[in-house]
């Protein structure tokens, strides 16, 4: 019997009811129509696809851009018995095939893939073989070179609409302005889609900017003021950890994390913070992605990012419980300097352009007319000394060539180890007698392992060390023995950044590189940036109306929470009068009173008055006004 998307969703999520919105979206799926949604971050986009291709027949498939997204994802779906695989950049050939196969064959509910891969000559092969059910585009703003995450491998997504041709589609993100959602509907070609939008507005949450001579200070002015768990972003790594070091100095339980470190590292810390054991977080914004910490209290930018959209993610990431949280973002002026200069370093001139990627040629010791598809080890800081070049012009200039589809740098790729046998049976059979205490893992490996004898394969040391009962280090170790006995060829896993060719390398006077689309992106970028750079110099419009104005949202509300709205309270009374019905407050408060009898007993002064400073106080948790009216005061 069919389950109803309600009984989807209490079956595996537990839910007794959708968040808002979430069902129009559903059922317009189940109706067949193409679909964009716009659910800001901690909205639940994936429920909205999830449940729909739950209830229908075949694989969905989801494209998602972050391997980091994706792997959070199918480990969730995993936990709930859902069948999942995902096909990212660090399979062989032979694994995708395999997983492609058992996709034919029913075996999934779910297929994530990267967006790369819908441009293999195997994917495209077996596609039409594939009964899908749905085509989900995640992170869809990608798709569009006016957005602030364009990827060129989303263009081609339309394209494998052709062996689709009556399967539905539904595109998701988290923040587009006006222009990019138009851009998202005609690249996926989606002309009769039906569009959803969440409003921007977070009620709950207090958007805040400081202009400080010193920011630590500032920082830990916060943390003192707010308990609770709070993620702190930084623009380069070194500060994460100096942050986190100076945090631990004032007794505040501080951890760090991006992208340089390893993927076991990594998931310990991001473990640690989610269940508590870690209150403040300092990090780039490689953390964050796909987890859903609930109490988080505030999400301060040490540093600014470069656009509205980064900033209004980032700091989306707090109060997703429904409860009073705080987004605070600290600055310099030469932090506005900074920005302000940024667009020529982001788009550096086109001849700086072909000599840094004459440089990774030479690096990489690549010759031209080689490379297409192939991964090649990058160490950044290695490159950048050894060529005498900018770090950050060598990370924008990567992220050019990766807009004009020449290759694309993956920082956060995990390769796991691999191993293929290179004896014969009989070899193996005789080296097995010769040597018994190797015997358990050569069996181990050929049982565990599909195509393992005749492909190179990728293992996994803990599943082995799960199953052999041994330490970590010892199947390791015993590995290395069979590889240097001649028995297996085995390429321990990777953890550093890679560099993948999606074309031959061109000898660099001839790269191609779009002027007129270059210069047109520039401009956009600019465009963001300025917007963004009124938003921290603003000191009188409401911050939550600037967000929902530049994301298209007609609004006249106040938000009455942040700097800007709190600000404006405090204008329209005189110091002296707001400290006095602040301490009357205060005191009334300190046993439980009914907000009539506040009222009343701080006359002579207006009830606009006694409600201007009881909604600061309320915001600064100093009171608590209860939904009955009751206020109480909060003990700190």
């Amino acid at each position: 019997m069919l389950l109803s998307p309600h009984e989807i969703l209490k079956k595996y999520w537990g839910y007794d009811s959708f968040r808002p919105m979430q069902e129009a979206i559903i059922d317009s799926v189940l109706m067949g129509n193409d679909t964009l949604a716009l659910l800001p971050t901690g909205g639940g986009k994936s429920i909205c696809f999830q449940v729909p291709a739950l209830m229908k027949e075949g694989v969905c498939l989801v494209i998602s851009p972050l391997i980091a997204l994706m792997k959070d994802q199918v480990e969730h779906l995993k936990d709930m018995d859902i069948t999942v695989a995902s096909i990212h950049s660090g399979l062989s050939y032979f694994e995708v095939k395999c997983i492609l196969q058992d996709a034919i064959e029913g075996d999934y509910q779910f297929l994530y893939l990267s967006p790369e891969r819908l441009e293999t000559k195997l994917f495209k092969e077996l596609l039409p073989y594939l009964k899908v059910s749905l085509l989900v585009v995640d992170e869809a703003h990608c798709v569009s070179q006016w957005g602030y995450d364009f990827r060129p491998s989303y263009l081609r997504i339309a394209q494998i609409r052709e062996s689709l041709p009556d399967v539905p589609m539904i595109a998701l993100t988290a923040s587009a302005t006006v222009e990019v959602q138009k851009d998202i509907l005609l690249q996926l070609e989606m002309q009769k889609a039906k569009t959803f939008k969440q409003s921007f507005e977070k009620p709950n949450l207090s958007y805040s900017v400081f202009k400080v001579d010193s920011k630590i200070n500032k920082l830990l002015e916060i943390l003192d003021a707010v308990p609770g768990s709070s993620i702190v972003y930084c623009n380069n790594r070194r500060q994460t950890k100096e942050l986190a070091e100076l945090l631990q100095l004032n007794k505040i339980n501080a951890d760090f994390y991006h992208a340089g470190l390893g993927a076991e590292e990594r998931t310990e810390k991001q473990d640690a913070w989610i269940h508590n054991e870690i209150r403040v977080m300092t990090c780039t914004n490689a953390f964050g992605l796909g987890i859903d910490k609930p109490d988080v209290r505030t999400v301060i930018h040490f540093d600014a990012p470069e656009c509205l959209e980064s900033y209004y993610q980032e700091a989306g990431r707090a109060g997703r419980d429904g409860k009073k949280a705080y987004a605070v973002l600290l600055y310099h002026s030469t932090d506005l300097e900074a920005l302000e200069s940024m667009p020529d370093k982001r788009y550096p001139p086109i001849p700086l352009i072909k000599k840094v990627y004459q440089d990774l040629a030479n690096y990489l010791q690549l010759p031209v007319g080689t490379g297409e598809m192939q991964y090649f080890d990058f160490d950044l800081q290695e490159f950048v000394k050894n060529f005498q070049l900018d770090t950050y012009l060598v990370n924008n200039t990567l992220k050019i060539l990766e807009q004009e589809g020449h290759c694309h740098l993956s920082e956060n790729l995990f390769l796991p180890a691999r191993i293929q046998f290179m004896v014969d049976k009989d070899s193996l059979y005789a080296f097995e007698l010769s040597y018994p205490d190797l015997e358990p893992i050569v069996k181990t490996l050929l049982r565990t392992y599909q195509g393992i004898y005749d492909n190179r394969t990728a293992i996994f040391e803990k599943q082995l060390s799960r199953i052999l009962r041994m330490p970590n280090e010892e199947v390791k170790l015993q590995l290395i023995k069979l590889h240097q006995l001649g028995i297996i060829e085995y390429l321990p896993q990777k953890e550093k950044p890679q560099i993948y060719f999606l074309l031959n390398r061109a000898p660099a006077a001839y790269l191609h590189i779009d002027q007129d689309q270059y210069l047109k992106r520039k401009k956009q970028y600019q465009k963001r940036l300025e917007a963004f750079l009124d938003f921290i110099k603003n000191t009188d419009t409401c911050r939550s109306n600037m967000i929902t104005t530049y994301f298209g949202e007609v609004s006249e509300k106040y938000c009455g929470n942040c700097d800007n709205c709190l600000n404006k309270k405090k204008v329209s009374l005189s110091s002296n009068d707001f400290k006095s019905i602040a301490e009357k407050i205060k005191q009334l408060a300190a046993t439980e009173i009914a907000i009539n009898d506040v009222l009343f007993k701080c006359k002579p002064f207006s009830e606009k008055s006694i409600w201007t400073v009881l909604k600061f106080l309320e915001s600064e948790q100093q009171i608590r006004i209860e939904e009955n009216g009751i206020v109480s005061a909060l003990v700190h």
